[in-house]
């Protein structure tokens, strides 16, 4: 075979990979939607269901649970029935959660199809980054890895961007009524559309040649690799079958180590958990009133939290590009050093705020530097942590316990996800301004825990992970 042939060979698989890749990542795109999709209708459902800000957060994090409970069921499933089957669960519980939310009864109705939800976004948290890193080349894996994390930030995008065109259509309110539904049911009952979207990829793509191995599924693995491969598939077949280590499924049990699980498993959950304690997504959840608090009309506000998007989606854009040229450390350090700083820029400029006879105010320049400040947080977010957390965790684990170590890295991702969201408002009432700072510490302790403890996987492939 030419040069030429090997080279269009190549492209050709790169490109298959890229289109399947793409498909998976639609369940990030549905978890972005999915959780950040609340964040326009929270002022409407307090004054729908006349709740305080305490029970919100519990409505609002409602879904979170959810979403550990799914990352932690998903990898024993995904490896019994396999990875696309998987997909295809998540999407129809989707479904079923945006309809549900559009049309409860009460506000315990609304946490419950919340929570549905929730195990359907954790699901795909856990399922995404999974099945991109078995079929991804080792060269391109970091790039296509992040595409879950580039699917997870159109989503906030889009619920964001469909909240607001809802909202103005209604005339600049949640609360109004559009149609047979108040605006805010739209909001929730739009997820419906993407869901679908995705149950029928994930119906018509490949399974994972991984786990078609696993299941001693051989020629059908082959056929797979011939087409996402350019080595001999056969050969690769036999590094995944001394992966492996037989073809014994993974349980809890294999994590056990010295410590209550195996020390690559604890590194894990901490990036997990670190990921969340910087507390990004305060801003996407909160985001709208927040700005509220500060003097923004409700309409401007929708409008801020869409700008905080956009931002967001340069920075993935940014760690899409370096991911698989600098290495997955590096990006984390730049990451948390920014992070830091933007976080304690914002405290202070919130340390500002008046307060009168409930109603918090921002003078000009301290809100400005507020909005600049917690603009550059998601950048830095987004172009380190955002994406380097999913890749990471797709990749880091030996093949023999990745599926179950993986599951568990998700669940404490979603478990300190719930921590924050539902602390966050009775953290905002009590002390704002303390609660940025609490956040820029965790960034802080990010660093140094990733300088100590985290060892680069740029360019290895996952038969030699855990290896060395």
């Amino acid at each position: 075979m030419s040069v030429d042939q090997t080279r269009g060979r190549s492209t050709d698989h790169l490109a298959h990979v890229v289109m399947i890749a793409g498909a998976a990542a639609l369940g990030g795109f549905l978890f972005g939607y999915d959780t950040s999709v609340i964040n326009g209708a929270v002022g409407a459902i307090q004054e729908n269901f006349g709740v305080g800000a305490a029970l919100t957060g519990v409505t609002v994090a409602a879904a979170l649970l959810g979403s550990a409970l799914g990352a932690a069921i998903a990898g024993g499933i995904a490896d019994r029935i396999g990875r696309t089957r998987v997909m295809q669960v998540a999407a129809v519980l989707f479904i079923i959660s945006a309809i549900g939310s559009a049309l409860p009864f009460t506000v315990w109705d609304l946490a419950w199809w919340r929570i549905v939800g929730g195990v359907a976004v954790g699901i795909a948290s856990m399922i995404g980054p999974a099945y991109i890193a078995e079929v991804a080349p080792a060269a391109y894996r970091g790039r296509l890895g992040s595409l879950q994390q580039l699917a997870i930030v159109l989503g906030i995008a889009v619920s964001q961007l469909v909240n607001y065109a809802l909202a103005s259509s209604a005339g600049g309110s949640a609360s109004a009524q559009l149609g047979p539904l108040d605006t805010w049911q739209w909001m929730l009952a739009v997820e419906a559309v993407p869901a679908l979207i995705y149950l029928v990829l994930a119906s018509v793509i490949p399974e994972s040649p991984r786990f078609l191995v696993r299941a001693g599924r051989f020629d059908q693995a082959r056929g797979v690799l011939q087409r996402i491969e350019s080595e001999d598939a056969d050969t690769k077949i036999q590094e995944i079958r001394d992966a492996l280590g037989g073809e014994r499924k993974t349980r809890l049990s294999d994590l056990r180590g010295k410590f209550g699980v195996l020390p690559i498993v604890w590194v894990g959950m901490a990036i997990a958990a670190l990921q969340q304690f910087v507390g990004i997504n305060v801003i996407f959840y909160y985001s709208s009133t927040l700005w509220q608090s500060v003097g923004v009309e409700e309409s401007n506000s929708l409008l801020l939290s869409l700008f905080t998007s956009i931002v967001n989606i340069v920075g993935t854009i940014v760690a899409i590009a370096l991911v698989d040229k600098i290495g997955r450390k590096p990006l984390l350090v730049v990451g948390s050093l920014g992070m830091s700083i933007a976080l304690a820029l914002t405290g202070w400029a919130f340390s500002y705020a008046n307060v009168v006879d409930g109603e918090t105010t921002l003078p000009f320049e301290w809100g400005a530097l507020a909005l600049v400040s917690a603009s550059a947080f998601v950048f830095f977010f987004a172009a380190s942590w955002g994406v380097v957390m999913w890749v990471l965790l797709g990749e880091m684990f030996p093949s023999r316990i990745r599926a179950a170590a993986l599951a568990l890295g998700t669940a404490t991702n979603w478990i300190a996800n719930w921590l924050v969201t539902v602390t966050f408002p009775s953290m905002q009432a009590w002390n704002l301004p303390v609660t940025y700072f609490i956040y820029a510490a965790f960034a802080l302790l990010s660093l140094f825990f990733v300088v100590r403890y985290l060892k680069e996987t740029k360019g290895r492939s996952l038969e030699e992970m855990g290896t060395s």
